[in-house]
C-alpha cells in the first residue's frame, strides 16, 4: 500500500474487530465439533424421533375416535378426556396404583434398609445372602408368573402350608377373589424388587464416614439410635430417588398384574397400564386409550416433580 503525502492513516481503536476475509475464521464444522454435537446427535435423533414424536402422535390420537385400523378416523376433540372423568374403571385403576405405590415403597424401603444394615456388619456368608436377595430382580416376570399362579392357586403351596401347620381356616382362593388378589400382586412386587432397594441402600451406606459411626458408638449409641440418627439421614437422597422410581414404576405397572391375574377378578387388580392395554388392543378403543396414556404421562411428570421438590426441601432442612 502506497501512502502519499498528506494522506492520513486512521488509528484502529482498541477492541475493534478486524474484518474477516471470505472463508476465513473458525469453520462451522469445527464449531460443531467443539460443541460436541456429533457425539450427542444419535441420542438426540432417538429422543426426538422416537420418544417426543411418540408423545405427540399419542396426543393427536387422543382426540380421535379410532380403533387403530381405519385410515381416516373422525376427530372428537376432548370427548375422550371427558369420558375419563366418568369412567369408574379408570378411577379404580388409579386407586390401585396409589395403594400399590404406598405399600410397595414402605415395605421395600424397610426391608432394603434392614438388609443393607445387616450385611454391612460382619455376617458369615454375606456374599451368598446378597446373591439370594438380588436374584429376584433379574428374573423375568414372564417366567415367574406361572410359578406365582401355582403358588397362590386354590391347590397351591400357600394353602398346602396353611393346612399342614394348623391354619387351614385361612385357606382361600387368593387370586380368584377381589379381597386378596391385589395384596398378592403387591407381595409379588415387593419380593421381586426389594433386592434393587437393598443394593442402592448398601451402596449409599458405603459412602458414610465410618468415624462418625464409631464416635456414636463411643458415646453409647445403640444399633437403633445409630440407624435412626446417623444412617437414615445420610441415605435420605437414596430414599428420595427410590420414591421417584417406585412412583413412576407404579404408574407403569403392567407385567405382573397382567400375567398373573389379567386385571381381575372384577377389575380388582386393574392398573393404569393394564387398563390402557385392554381398552386399546382387545377392545379397539385406541383413541380413548391414547387419552388415558396422556393423563398417565402428566401424572408421572407431576409426581416426579413433586417428589424431587419435596426431597430438596427436606435436604435443606436437614442441613
Amino acid at each position: 500500500m502506497i501512502i502519499t503525502e498528506g494522506s492520513k492513516v486512521k488509528p484502529r481503536r482498541a477492541g475493534s474487530r478486524i474484518p474477516r476475509r471470505a472463508g476465513g475464521g473458525v469453520s462451522i464444522r469445527r464449531r460443531l465439533y467443539s460443541l460436541g454435537l456429533p457425539w450427542i446427535l444419535p441420542a438426540l435423533i432417538v429422543t426426538v424421533g422416537v420418544i417426543y414424536f411418540g408423545i405427540a402422535y399419542t396426543g393427536v390420537a387422543s382426540t380421535l375416535s379410532w380403533n387403530g385400523l381405519t385410515p381416516n378416523p373422525p376427530s372428537v376433540g376432548g370427548a375422550n378426556y371427558v369420558r375419563i372423568l366418568t369412567d369408574p374403571v379408570f378411577w379404580q385403576a388409579l386407586e390401585h396404583t396409589v395403594i400399590f405405590f404406598i405399600v410397595v415403597f414402605l415395605a421395600q424401603t424397610a426391608l432394603g434398609l434392614v438388609f443393607a444394615v445387616l450385611l454391612h456388619s460382619k455376617v458369615r456368608l454375606g456374599v451368598v445372602y446378597k446373591i439370594i436377595i438380588f436374584v429376584p430382580v433379574v428374573l423375568a416376570p414372564a417366567i415367574m408368573a406361572p410359578v406365582f399362579r401355582q403358588i397362590w392357586g386354590v391347590d397351591g403351596q400357600i394353602n398346602w402350608v396353611l393346612g399342614h401347620v394348623g391354619l387351614g381356616f385361612l385357606e382361600q382362593p387368593w387370586l380368584a377373589q377381589s379381597s386378596t388378589a391385589l395384596a398378592v400382586i403387591i407381595s409379588i412386587q415387593i419380593w421381586e424388587f426389594t433386592g434393587l432397594t437393598f443394593v442402592l441402600y448398601y451402596a449409599a451406606m458405603g459412602q458414610i464416614d465410618q468415624t462418625v459411626i464409631e464416635a456414636a458408638r463411643i458415646d453409647g449409641a445403640g444399633n437403633i439410635r445409630t440407624l435412626v440418627s446417623i444412617i437414615w439421614p445420610d441415605v435420605r437422597g437414596t430414599t428420595v430417588a427410590l420414591a421417584m422410581l417406585t412412583a413412576i414404576g407404579s404408574l407403569k405397572t403392567f407385567d405382573i398384574p397382567y400375567l398373573v391375574t389379567a386385571g381381575g377378578p372384577n377389575y380388582s387388580t386393574e392398573f393404569l397400564g393394564t387398563y390402557i392395554f385392554r381398552i386399546s388392543i382387545p377392545e379397539g378403543h385406541v383413541g380413548y386409550g391414547a387419552a388415558i396414556s396422556m393423563v398417565l404421562l402428566v401424572v408421572s411428570l407431576a409426581m416426579a416433580i413433586l417428589l424431587q421438590v419435596t426431597g430438596r426441601e427436606k435436604k435443606g432442612r436437614v442441613r
